[in-house]
């Protein structure tokens, strides 16, 4: 009798294991809007034949946002599912510095559910081991922890090494191709689920690196945009190879993707981010703005969603998939007086419903900042978006105007005045930055402190 209650215990807990899908976030880095095939306005050079197959069967949306115009902060933003700037951090200095460890992130709350995880690739949330993911719920760990520019094809330089878990290892190969390899193996191991990967590719962010033979293959006339291409196939070789492991091992239907890239592509290193106006270290639309795709073909249908949505929105929704509450987010925040202890409600949102068709998409406000250090700043509200470059402010409608080229601010003052006012309301609840400067650009700080002094640096921190 005892065999065969245990025997039903375990069917049953089978059971509540596959109803909860895998869950896998993957994110390029650099990536240019228009440097995918599903960007209709893509380039005729562009070969990224399995991120188009992963599109068809997704949801892609189209107005898909990062919370920053540069690698950190947008991590920070995406692990937490809360605006960065709530802890300081404004800028890629601040965020590749360190995400504070009394942040709760994606392993922390999948793990209590059953699920297996699993970090790849590029952390950026601190610089050495203190802050390594391994240290903060992540079962398994093959990557690196610096800045994106991480050598492609040297694996074992001591100055910037690889680790599994929390000890080096001494690797070879292409560095796209074995965090593909790794996630794969992943999958395997953990097919009976349920199991989350975050997938963080450092391609295509420089140095611009590729397999001769795969360069070999473009002949744009530009040498950087050749390699920048290759390095797009095999990160596009990668996820075709996770898509068909995720079928051969059974578990395609039940897994839910998102694939986003961390900001939009660095102009510097040709990248195309058509048709929108700018790139990297930029709040216009080719900045902030990137190839966004959610697929989980049982429960999504494939097709277009014309609605704004954000990176903040990729952890309250997986939770909410995998029957988490999405209620509860960190339990510390650094207020512009002290660092107090308390529970606060994610910035983004559960977007299934939205994706599935069955709530209309509500108005909704995003906000931008990169601090007085860079001087960036933007919000949009419905259609109309304000950008704010140090002293210079510019108005946009979205709705009839995606590349930003028309400013309305002169023959909209009052719309200037009222979004000015929105993005003042939402920095007053940020924190100041962690390091140097005030919020934002000839703003004093809120609370009447002096702003903090900028700290000689022998050498500024790069993206």
């Amino acid at each position: 009798m005892k065999s065969i209650l245990l025997s039903l215990l375990a069917l049953l807990g089978t059971a509540q294991a596959a109803e909860k899908p895998n869950i896998i976030v993957i994110v390029a880095d650099d990536l240019g809007y228009a440097d995918v095939l599903f960007n209709p306005q893509h380039p005729k050079e562009i070969t990224t034949p399995h991120l188009d197959s992963l599109a068809k069967q997704s949801v892609i949306c189209r107005q898909g946002y990062v919370s920053g115009h540069v690698c950190s902060p947008t991590r920070a933003g995406l692990m937490t599912g809360r605006y960065q700037q709530r802890l300081g951090l404004y800028t890629g200095g601040e965020a590749g510095s360190g995400l504070p460890m009394t942040e709760k992130i994606f392993p922390q709350y999948l793990k209590p559910a059953g699920y297996a995880t699993a970090q790849f690739g590029k952390w950026h949330l601190g610089p050495d081991p203190a802050w390594s993911p391994a240290l903060r719920g992540f079962d398994e760990v093959f990557g690196f922890l610096g800045r994106g520019a991480h050598d492609y094809f040297k694996l074992d330089d001591p100055e910037d090494p690889i680790y599994r878990g929390t000890e080096i290892v001494h690797e070879k190969g292409y560095l796209t191709d074995r965090l593909g390899e790794e996630t794969c193996a992943f999958i395997t191991r953990h097919k009976t689920g349920p199991f989350f990967a975050y997938l963080a590719f450092n391609a295509v962010h420089a140095p611009l690196q590729a397999p001769d033979d795969e360069i070999a293959k473009f002949n744009t006339g530009n040498k950087d945009r050749d390699t920048l291409l290759a390095m797009g196939k095999r990160l596009d070789d990668a996820i075709g190879k996770i898509t068909a492991t995720l079928k051969q091992e059974g578990v395609w239907e039940n897994t839910l993707i998102f694939f986003i890239s961390d900001n939009g592509g660095p102009l510097a290193q040709s990248a195309d981010n058509t048709p929108l106006r700018g790139g990297k270290h930029q709040d216009y639309e080719g900045g902030i703005r990137v190839p966004f795709l959610v697929c989980w073909p049982a429960q999504l249908k494939p097709g277009v969603n014309q609605s704004p949505v954000s990176s903040l929105d990729i952890l309250p929704t997986a939770l909410a998939a995998a029957g988490v509450s999405s209620k509860v987010a960190a339990t510390s925040v650094a207020s512009d007086s002290a660092k107090t202890a308390t529970t606060l409600s994610f910035d983004g949102q559960n977007i299934l419903p939205m994706l599935r068709g069955e709530v209309s998409p509500q108005p909704r406000n995003l906000f931008w900042c990169s601090g007085s250090e860079e001087g960036w700043w933007a919000v949009r509200s419905g259609d109309l978006k304000l950008v704010g470059e140090k002293a210079k402010v510019s108005l946009f409608d979205l709705s009839k105007d995606v590349s930003e080229a028309t400013d309305l601010a002169t023959q909209m003052p009052e719309k200037v005045a009222e979004l000015t006012k929105l993005h003042d309301t939402w920095l007053t609840e940020m924190a100041n930055p962690v390091k140097a400067g005030t919020k934002r650009f000839g703003m004093a700080t809120t609370d009447g402190t002096e702003p903090m002094k900028k700290k000689k640096k022998t050498k500024k921190p790069k993206e």
